[in-house]
């Protein structure tokens, strides 16, 4: 049972590491932080449920795989999972320290030859079912090196062949200035492999929400695939933290996360993914927000029950994507099946998936807003 003090004992020991140990002074700051969330039960971020979740897996048994370019560091310096001494450059693993009876963990820092590190991690999830096996692209724009695994393999395997796999990738996706090649995880691609509940693509907000998804991935009865649009700028984002208390017994994956009720609302915004914390500052109390973490398999019944309390309102779908990108093509006429009329919010139609310009991006943005103020 994951009890309070089991995760708070488990997150502690990730944060060692020998006494002899020269860290570099960063990360040993960050050890510190992190350790300091667990002591004085503060909220926690996205590299400590991440680590917790891992965590948790290998002390009930399940090893966890994790292989991409600086996978061991994070892209964005979110995990260090491996610390190295600054004056031998020995290696400590501390997710290899946590009891003598745990499974392994390993993590190896994999080239840039995405559709040959992506293939052997889809070959290797097959037969190791009882392992979280997880690849990372460093910009979720780089699966597009590997889109011959993820359309042979990973999406129609188990059509063709009925060859299961519980493989996840994890894809930072999120319009943060960086321009076009670091924007983009073409989520609309996934979305329109979509059947036969061939896998799973989720867009969480919480770190909670994805500490849950990563164990469902290797406790759930039949592995399926899983694709996760990770955040980059939500890693450090002071609002996108969880309570210990949403990690533990009697918690689980939320598809669908309400805000309270609002009411007499004037309209019901449903949005995905990081959108959620630029329109959240800004909308007023006659506004209610419905955030979509789990796109397929899609959870019509979790989404009307939250849609209830707004019959006859406006509803609006919100995406930071261009409009034929993004989450829109797929929820539109779900929506409307659902007997909905949305309308949409988010940047127009575009050849590209991202303005290589900050200026311009900040304007796309603030339109955005605009839109949101105008309802």
């Amino acid at each position: 049972m994951l009890t309070a003090a089991l995760l708070k004992h488990l997150g502690a020991i990730c944060t060692q590491y020998p006494e002899t140990f020269d860290i570099h002074p960063k990360v040993e700051k960050l050890l510190k932080q992190r350790l300091g969330a667990f002591e004085n039960n503060q909220p926690l971020d996205w590299g400590n449920a991440e680590t917790l979740a891992f965590a948790t897996l290998l002390a009930e048994g399940h090893p966890v795989r994790l292989s991409g370019q600086d996978s061991a560091r994070g892209t964005f310096s979110n995990r260090h999972a491996i610390l190295v001494d600054q004056t031998n450059e020995d290696r400590f693993i501390p997710l290899n320290h946590l009891s003598s009876t745990q499974a392994k963990f390993d993590i190896v820092e994999s080239p840039l030859s995405e559709a040959a590190v992506l293939g052997f991690e889809y070959g290797y999830s097959t037969v190791a079912p009882d392992t979280l096996v997880l690849w990372e692209a460093q910009f979720g724009d780089f699966a597009n090196g590997a889109q011959v695994i993820i359309d042979q393999f990973i999406s129609a395997a188990e059509s063709k062949w009925q060859q299961t796999s519980g493989l996840v990738l994890l894809l930072p996706h999120g319009y943060e200035g960086q321009g076009p090649e670091h924007s983009s995880a073409r989520l609309e691609r996934f979305l329109q492999l979509c059947t036969d509940d061939n896998w799973q693509i989720v867009n969480c907000s919480t770190p909670a929400n994805y500490f849950h998804v990563l164990r469902r991935q290797v406790l759930m009865t039949r592995p399926k695939p899983l694709i996760v649009m990770t955040p980059k700028s939500l890693l450090r984002h002071k609002s996108a933290v969880s309570d210990l208390k949403d990690f533990g017994a009697g918690t689980h994956f939320q598809p669908v996360i309400s805000e309270k009720i609002v009411t007499n609302p004037r309209a019901v915004i449903l949005c995905s993914g990081k959108v959620y914390y630029d329109i959240h500052k800004v909308i007023g109390p006659d506004i209610a927000i419905i955030r979509l973490e789990q796109f397929y398999p899609f959870s019509e019944q979790d989404l009307m029950s939250a849609l209830l309390p707004y019959k006859d309102v406006k509803v609006i779908w919100c995406q930071e994507e261009p409009m034929n990108m993004g989450g829109w093509s797929f929820i539109e006429p779900r929506l409307r099946g659902m007997g909905l009329s949305p309308k949409y919010i988010g940047r127009p139609s575009a050849a590209s998936p991202a303005t290589g310009y900050a200026h311009r991006h900040l304007a796309e943005q603030n339109q955005i807003i605009s839109q949101i103020l105008a309802l």
